[in-house]
């Protein structure tokens, strides 16, 4: 869940980045700054699960790539800074991102392999807001892990069920493919991942 932060006035990208303390997450959205919530902890457990299985991956196949910490998205053309669940860097890009050494922000879709968000109570912002500021940067894969099952029907179906939503990028454009159960995830970027919906949804789960 997000909230604004109270009687904060509009900043610019650079008054954020600035500003931003340590130790909490934010974002920023069309110049608002946007508190990201404490976590739940199952929606931690799919978060580290799904870093650890890509990470995996990206060794065994010798991927020039790595998942950052709290490094941030800015759309080139827009005032606002995403800090999403899982990025995945393409190091062979960065030497021509302007905002990497000392903001340790990406702008370019050459420079994110792919990007993960774990759906929580503010499910608009992931469907809506980000699924559309990451198609026009030209990100070239992003999940959606609604493992809760909270996004609109138009998105998981009726009646709505635990879904893992994978857009991948055509000609501009998302084409998206939705995966539940014991359906094994398809990725574009990682061939190798060898996931079903259900592990990722039963992360915290030792017995799956």
């Amino acid at each position: 869940m997000t909230q604004a932060l109270p009687k904060t006035k509009l900043v610019t990208f650079e008054e954020f980045v600035q500003w931003k303390p340590d130790g909490k997450r934010y974002e920023l959205h069309d110049r608002v700054v946007i508190e990201i919530a404490q976590p739940t902890g199952d929606h931690e457990d799919i978060i580290g699960f799904l870093a650890l299985e890509i990470s995996v991956d990206i060794k065994r196949q010798n991927i020039p790539c790595f998942i950052p910490k709290t490094a941030l998205v800015k759309p080139p053309e827009n005032e606002s800074g995403y800090s999403p669940d899982i990025l995945i860097i393409n190091r062979s890009n960065l030497i021509n991102e302007p905002l990497w050494k000392n903001e340790s922000t990406v702008t370019q879709g050459a420079s994110i392999k792919m990007v993960i968000e774990v759906v929580s109570t503010n499910w608009r912002t992931d469907y809506y807001t980000k699924r559309g500021v990451y198609e026009e940067i030209g990100i070239q894969e992003y999940w959606i892990v609604d493992y809760l099952a909270l996004g609109g029907k138009s998105f998981i179906g009726n009646p709505k069920q635990p879904t893992v939503l994978v857009y991948s990028l055509s000609e501009g454009e998302y084409q998206v493919s939705q995966f539940h159960g014991g359906e094994s995830i398809i990725s574009p970027t990682f061939l190798e991942l060898n996931l079903t919906a259900e592990q990722i949804f039963q992360a915290g789960n030792t017995t799956i």
